[in-house]
């Protein structure tokens, strides 16, 4: 299942797609839960209404999308009447009626928790050290911008900087929580781009600023749901700046795997539904040892998480 946040006439919607097709989530449910869904039963408005909800109501917004879907394969008037009624309709109809895609939580309801040099090449092409446990940051919430978004190269910086990484969502919380079992604690998975300030970071001597400005947070298209993905160690991330391949790498090459780092935040911290946690970011930034790239105005950052999609935002 893929959950995005879509926003049409001036309104934010929460839509599941397939293929081509953007479902609006609380028109799906009206046409295709009269069985499963009680007549007055949860109409999510938000996308962390949908994750508060859980597994049970997940399960049923599968079944409204399998019987869409066999729909569209099987029953030309019934299909039509889903596009005459606004239920689906295109991506590409999407843009032409003015609507676009938003970041899948457009406004998180919590700081970002972020890890640093995650992955050895990365830590190495930096001239830092390899860490021997998670180091833990985090980005505002408000740096949440959503495909096709600008980031905003802002004044206070000179070394403008990407991070292709792949992103989770926490769908059920909990503390303590075991390794062997951190996964099904997983409502799905995104991608981010750590936009970070170089200067700004060493500046402060820690990376709050230098990564949670306005706009230095590109999330999307959507949140895959775990089970398409079980092994978020057998993906893999490629970030292109104007077309130019700049990183690509395996997430089994991660330090900490995704089990190890939900484990390792939630031993003294309480995780809750709608949590994000990106798992860091491998070589090929625009700042490394001996070499500086940093973006400029005009360029464009594309990321690719396999299995996922493509996020891309121009930088202005």
């Amino acid at each position: 299942m893929r959950y995005t946040t879509y926003r049409l006439n001036g309104a934010d919607r929460v839509g599941v797609v397939a293929g081509e097709f953007l479902y609006d989530l609380a028109e799906l449910i009206r046409m295709e839960g009269k069985e499963s869904l009680p007549a007055h039963g949860p109409r999510p408005e938000t996308m962390l209404d949908v994750i508060h909800l859980g597994p049970n109501f997940w399960q049923q917004v599968t079944a409204c999308l399998e019987a869409a879907e066999v729909r569209r394969a099987s029953d030309p008037e019934g299909w039509r009447l889903y596009v005459d009624q606004g239920v689906v309709r295109s991506l590409d109809e999407l843009e032409r009626q003015g609507g676009r895609l938003l970041a899948p939580i457009p406004r998180p309801a919590k700081n970002l928790v972020c890890l640093g040099r995650n992955y050895r090449a990365h830590a190495e092409e930096r001239g830092e050290e390899v860490p021997q446990a998670p180091i833990f940051f985090t980005k505002a919430p408000t740096c949440v911008i959503g495909p096709g978004e600008a980031i905003e190269y802002p004044s206070v910086t000179q070394l403008l900087d990407y991070e292709g990484e792949l992103a989770v969502v926490i769908g059920r919380g909990g503390k303590q929580i075991p390794k062997e079992r951190a996964l099904e604690h997983v409502f799905g998975y995104t991608i981010l781009n750590d936009v970070t300030a170089r200067d700004v970071q060493r500046l402060h001597h820690q990376w709050f600023r230098g990564k949670s400005l306005d706009t230095f947070g590109p999330m999307g298209p959507w949140i895959v749901t775990a089970d398409e993905i079980p092994d978020p160690q057998a993906l893999r991330i490629r970030t292109w700046v104007n077309g130019e391949l700049r990183q690509d790498a395996p997430t089994s090459q991660m330090i900490f795997s995704v089990a190890e780092i939900i484990a390792w935040l939630s031993d003294g911290i309480t995780l809750e539904p709608g949590d994000i946690i990106a798992t860091g970011t491998p070589a090929g930034v625009g700042e490394q040892a001996g070499q500086v790239r940093p973006l400029q105005r005009g360029d464009r950052v594309r990321i690719e998480v396999e299995g996922i999609g493509t996020l891309e935002n121009p930088v202005v």
